[in-house]
């Protein structure tokens, strides 16, 4: 902290900020080279990814007691406070089939205050969709879909490892549109294993024909544990990788697209409001294997905690699924607070921070005036620059 903000100066959060909820699905059919989320397998021994409540490749029915368990045990962290956003993540969420969405959702309305309008999305994969599926979702309670399609180019699927080629892409798409879901986001990667610039911007005037609302565009990342990490592909060079952000996102300005997050673009309010929660830092409760949440509690202070992670030991445990949790001290605040932030790209207001952190803003003071003398932040706003955004994590080394 600044000299002239101590530690002391801190007020616990007096008002709590919105809340969401994330539930994890951590099944798959087979384990992305890239991925490094918490997913796992179907046993190879399924010739299908069958999931159906009498007996298919993944346990629906205990999943959902184990759910039902795992909110009963965090129901005291929210008190009835109203639930504005629920995004089910993964793993693989489609799999599951549409019963164990309505009983899901019909168990969460009846413990949770969900609010009437609440955004309810569901990450979908292509590979893993039947006839009528995605009638099933919608008639379950979904109102918002997330398709991981990746790329449209088949050969640039298969070196992913993904399950589904392009034709799957264009039918789930369709589907969904003809299911009634008019609040879709198509999820894409660029950077992808021999893929040059005129490749990724087919991919992106190719999902930009179904007319989506929002997209998710990210660059393909090597993370460790994965399987792409310990044997690299051939990735495109920095050159290559600049041009394709460039034209790509020359291309989704010109198409009415704004680039309102790090990777994420969409049409006027149409931005999720699930991620916009977490990048303004409000709360988040979550259920599932592996899941992370972080809620303000009672006494003012901030709690991250998360989940059992092995799906068979989240079905198996008694008790409280809760593998470990912290209090965020109040130092770590400015950091906590700004590496969601500065991920928008017009910012926060000062006044938010001080709203969701209990600190001054005098606590981070000097440290601002040394990130807007560097031009790397406005003035008068919590928000990066042109040069800030494009060295973000510079920037967020200066709060550290």
């Amino acid at each position: 902290m600044d000299s002239h903000g101590p530690v002391d100066s801190y007020q616990p959060v007096a008002v709590c900020p919105p809340l969401s909820l994330y539930i994890h699905v951590p099944w798959c059919v087979r384990k992305c080279p890239y991925c490094d989320f918490n997913s796992h397998a179907i046993h190879a021994s399924h010739a299908t990814y069958a999931t159906t409540t009498t007996g298919g490749a993944i346990p629906e029915s205990a999943y959902l007691d184990a759910l039902a368990e795992d909110l009963d045990q965090d129901l005291a962290l929210v008190s009835g406070r109203p639930i504005e956003t629920i995004f089910i993540g993964g793993g693989t969420p489609s799999l599951m089939s549409g019963d164990f969405y309505n009983r899901l959702l019909a168990h969460l309305r009846a413990r949770l205050n969900i609010a009437p309008d609440a955004e309810i999305t569901l990450e979908a994969n292509p590979g893993t969709l039947e006839t009528g599926r995605f009638e099933a979702f919608r008639k379950a309670g979904i109102n918002r879909l997330s398709i991981g399609v990746q790329s449209f180019n088949s050969s640039h699927l298969k070196a992913l490892g993904r399950i589904h080629d392009s034709e799957a892409a264009h039918c789930a798409i369709s589907a969904a549109r003809q299911a009634g879901f008019d609040n879709v986001n198509i999820d894409l990667m660029h950077g992808l294993p021999g893929q040059t610039p005129e490749q990724a911007l087919e991919d992106l005037r190719t999902a930009l024909d179904y007319q989506p609302p929002h997209l998710s565009w990210y660059q393909l990342t090597l993370e460790p544990n994965t399987e792409f990490y310990s044997r690299p592909p051939d990735l495109p060079d920095d050159d290559h990788l600049w041009d394709i952000y460039r034209q790509g996102a020359q291309f989704l300005q010109q198409q009415g697209f704004r680039d309102y997050e790090v990777s994420a673009w969409s049409r006027g309010g149409r931005a999720s409001r699930h991620n916009l929660n977490y990048w303004t830092f409000g709360d988040y409760l979550a259920l599932g294997a592996g899941a992370h949440g972080k809620i303000s509690l009672a006494n003012g202070s901030i709690r991250r905690y998360w989940k059992t992670r092995q799906p068979e030991a989240y079905l198996n445990r008694i008790g409280s699924r809760t593998a470990g949790s912290d209090i965020i001290a109040p130092e770590d605040l400015p950091l906590e607070f700004l590496m969601n932030a500065l991920r928008l790209t017009e910012g926060v207001s000062e006044r938010l921070f001080c709203e969701r952190t209990g600190l001054p803003l005098s606590s981070v003071g000097v440290k601002l005036k040394t990130a807007r003398d560097e031009k790397l932040l406005v003035e008068d706003r919590l928000q990066a620059t042109t040069l800030g955004q494009r060295y973000l994590n510079s920037l967020l080394e200066r709060f550290l």
